[in-house]
């Protein structure tokens, strides 16, 4: 809702006693079903390309890295994300095993913006609890570090992506038309964010869907996770 200023112009609600952001801090994040862990290339190269066996170079297409032909070709997708300022990447650990990683990125506490990206599930994780737990687990960090929006970005024409952001709360807030390019194609890149606004009813969501009494012994969920209405 805006205010009017001395001029009688429409402004912008005040930000009260908001003064920053906090940047995520380099340290494990602990759910039910997933741990995500900073993400080291040492520790946790090999087991990355193990898990991404057998090779599945369509989960590639939309990512400015990969396919991998050998552990060692995960370099160039781990010196992209730990030599940026603004990034903060993890593996994503399920029963001691390393089956994904994904990372904040162009995190601006200044701003009070933090963005989720460069997610690269395995098969061993996709479409599972784990997977949805560890996309949470960011997503809470953002709002209890003060950030006021946390957004997802993906190419236009990456329908799984697209599915996956209005599928977890992200609201669509437009497309920006040849916004950059990888892999010699132009990227039309889709928008999306939740804000802190929409955080506490989507928190709840999240909440009572993780519950075990949510799953039967198999792990599978009894009810699906319910968004619907929690996003303005």
């Amino acid at each position: 809702m805006s205010a009017t200023n001395e001029f009688g112009q429409p402004v912008g609600p005040s930000l009260g006693d908001w003064a920053g952001a906090t940047f995520p801090p380099a340290e494990p994040l602990q759910g039910e079903h997933v741990t995500l862990v900073p993400l080291n290339s040492e520790e946790h190269r090999q087991a990355l390309f193990n898990a991404y066996e057998p090779a599945d170079d369509s989960m590639w297409t939309y990512m400015p890295f990969g396919p991998f032909d050998t552990p060692n070709d995960l370099e160039d997708a781990f010196a992209f994300l730990l030599t940026m300022d603004d990034g903060q990447a993890y593996a994503i650990v399920v029963h001691g095993c390393v089956v994904g990683f994904l990372s904040y990125l162009r995190i601006n506490p200044t701003g009070g913006s933090i963005e989720i990206g460069s997610i690269a599930f395995s098969p061993k994780l996709q479409r599972t609890t784990a997977a949805t737990e560890a996309l949470f687990l960011l997503i809470k960090q953002s709002f209890d570090l003060g950030f006021r929006r946390c957004e997802w970005k993906c190419d236009d024409l990456n329908a799984p992506s697209r599915s996956a952001a209005t599928r977890l709360g992200f609201a669509f807030e437009g497309t920006f038309r040849k916004a950059t390019h990888y892999k010699g194609r132009s990227r039309d890149t889709a928008w999306f964010a939740i804000t802190e606004d929409d955080w506490p009813l989507l928190c709840d969501s999240f909440t009572t869907w993780l519950q075990p009494k949510n799953f039967d012994d198999n792990g599978r969920q009894l009810a699906t996770l319910n968004v619907a209405g929690t996003t303005k």
